[in-house]
């Protein structure tokens, strides 16, 4: 198949807006929980439809009052917070577009989206946050405000105490007091669907980020489509989630919109640290996450196995979760299904094992959306074995997050399932991976040239990945067109799948495959610093030791070594990884070789580490 589309389930009116749901569902369900705000003392405080409206009314007072009018853009830096979401509606309630920009940027990143921007104003969250502004000031000339969201704590007290001074949140409602009511009223309906709701800038892994424009019909479009097309999720009674990755990232964005939208109760965690409690705390119904999350969440339960001496129990646990799995498939597919002896062994490893796993993240998860990279079946399998089914979708932020996305009544492990309903697909000649529809971005920020090249003159978006569509139309992403490695033998290698199977070791951080213009594929590979001390300690390794010190270590070669057979044996020989590099360090965000949506920066990489690539063919 070389095209699929779905019609639209829901079209969006040309007078609908993003702001518009605040005050419907306020008038409608006043008494509605429709968030929840975590609380100093560890638990969860409901905040009703009545009382989010007037908070975020309060906000966009303020707005008003600082002079933002219809259009401007307004910067948000900060954490994933229950803030976040209540800024982000006030900005639309006062008819100004967003800009979001990742609390982790540097001072550089943060001066290129304000300045391209031409933001009026930035809320930021810390006073760290605020320094890195006011150190850019002389040079962001548009910039009129800022606000700080943390209050200053009075002296002897800390942040989170009673008694603070007043932030700047706080300071923004009091110059708003005396801005109408039917002023804001006039605002949040002035802004129709086809008008610009947020620039999103792209994560910039070849290059400078660049504002994507996203309208309020994108958004929307987004949203209850996907919507109308998995009901088990979004209209579950009582449903909610719990988001954790950054509110930044379109995927995070599009979440949020889909529960106030839908009526799903939002929780925010702003500290991976505290994701745990926050899960068992929060127990939501179903979670966003990235594939690295997941497989964080089956190695640390394999390597807790392992140390209680019960490591035999959980390999066994594991393999019958994914047999079940597989045996569901084939019942779908008109084969038997999972047998009598299958049925037993699954239902014993419920009681020991899984129903732990499940109790890992609240207990009451039944759905996980993953996105940003490829899952890979074997983990697929293993979780909707253990009772939690995970839906792979695709997308950028150019196609307002998911243009495609698995159903919970027709997942099909493997794929990043069908297409948004209003989307369509095409695969080119050499491959790439084209989407058209409601959900597809009209262009680049003040960047015509770009917009150019990823924007056909009949509406396609050339999204620069890979594909394939099976006869059902579910697409399967084979890799990324600028990522392709050619050896000197002219071999086609994608490196994504190699890397993404390595990764899924749980001694393995991160891998970034190499090879263009060698004799053969090799990669470089870091080793997960959480993982790491279990593993010295159970093999008798200097506490101290680092990657780089036992980078010849037989023990910690052949546990890479077998994690690289693994990925290998996806591919030919010809593709396949011939020799590997244990890296000190990691890539992260900090030190410019992940994006804050955790892709790596393959020319960073490649450029800090050249000594390490060398090494590999010398």
């Amino acid at each position: 198949m070389r095209q699929h589309s779905i019609p639209a389930l829901v079209q969006i009116p040309d007078s609908a807006n993003l702001a518009e749901v605040v005050s419907r569902r306020a008038a409608d369900h006043p008494g509605q929980v429709v968030l929840r705000r975590s609380t100093s003392t560890g638990t969860w405080q409901d905040v009703t439809a009545g009382e989010f409206r007037d908070e975020v009314t309060v906000l966009a007072r303020g707005l008003i009052a600082a002079g933002i009018s219809a259009g401007d853009r307004v910067g948000l830096m900060s954490r994933t917070r229950y803030e976040w979401t209540v800024i982000d509606y006030a900005i639309w309630t006062a008819g100004a577009v967003s800009v979001p920009v990742y609390e982790t940027s540097s001072a550089e990143q943060v001066e290129w989206i304000m300045s391209d921007s031409g933001a009026k104003a930035i809320f930021v969250e810390s006073a760290a946050h605020e320094a890195i502004v006011a150190g850019l000031r002389d040079r962001l000339s548009a910039l009129e405000h800022v606000w700080r969201i943390e209050a200053d704590p009075v002296s002897g007290q800390t942040a989170g105490d009673a008694g603070n001074k007043a932030s700047g949140l706080d300071t923004l409602a009091a110059d708003g007091a005396s801005v109408a009511g039917d002023v804001v009223s006039e605002r949040a309906s002035a802004a129709g669907a086809a008008d610009l709701a947020t620039i999103i800038y792209t994560s910039g892994t070849t290059g400078r980020p660049k504002g994507c424009e996203l309208t309020h019909r994108n958004l929307l479009s987004e949203v209850r489509n996907a919507s109308a097309a998995a009901p088990e999720i979004f209209s579950l009674p009582g449903g909610s989630t719990l988001l954790f990755l950054p509110l930044a990232h379109v995927l995070a964005r599009v979440v949020q919109v889909g529960c106030l939208e839908d009526g799903i109760i939002l929780g925010h965690s702003p500290d991976v640290t505290d994701l745990l409690p926050d899960l068992g705390s929060f127990r939501p119904t179903f979670l966003l996450a990235v594939p690295r999350v997941f497989e964080k969440v089956y190695n640390r339960a394999e390597q807790r196995a392992e140390s209680e001496g019960k490591g035999a129990i959980f390999r066994r646990a594991a393999q019958t979760a994914i047999a079940y799995s597989q045996a569901l498939d084939s019942r779908a597919r008109g084969g038997r299904g999972p047998g009598p002896g299958l049925r037993v062994a699954h239902g014993v490893f419920d009681r020991l094992v899984y129903t732990k796993l499940r109790a890992a993240v609240g207990g009451q998860v039944e759905y996980a959306v993953s996105g940003g990279s490829a899952l890979g079946e074997r983990l697929g399998h293993f979780f909707r074995g253990v009772g939690i089914t995970i839906l792979e979708g695709y997308g950028l932020t150019e196609t307002t997050a998911a243009a495609t996305v698995n159903r919970p009544s027709g997942n099909k492990i493997g794929t990043v399932g069908l297409p948004i309903p209003g989307d369509a697909l095409k695969i080119a000649e050499d491959g790439e991976v084209l989407i058209k529809g409601p959900t597809v971005f009209g262009r680049y920020w003040g960047n015509s040239t770009a917009t150019a090249e990823v924007l056909t003159d009949d509406g396609w978006m050339r999204t620069g990945d890979l594909g394939a569509l099976d006869d059902e139309g579910y697409l399967r992403i084979t890799g990324r067109k600028k990522e392709i490695i050619v050896t000197a033998n002219g071999k086609n290698v994608a490196p994504a799948p190699l890397e993404d199977r390595t990764r899924a070791h749980f001694l393995v951080s991160q891998t970034m495959v190499v090879g263009d213009g060698k004799p053969y594929v090799a990669a470089l590979v870091t080793v997960d610093e959480e993982a790491f001390p279990a593993w010295k300690a159970k093999h008798r390794k200097p506490a101290d030791a680092t990657a780089a010190d036992l980078r010849d270590d037989p023990d910690l070669v052949a546990e890479i070594q077998a994690a690289v057979d693994d990925a290998n044996a996806t591919v030919s020989r010809s593709e396949s990884i011939r020799r590997f590099r244990i890296v000190d360090g990691d890539f992260t965000q900090e030190n410019g070789q992940l994006t804050p949506s955790l892709k790596v920066r393959r020319n960073v990489v490649a450029k800090d580490r050249a000594d390490d690539i060398e090494a590999l063919y010398a």
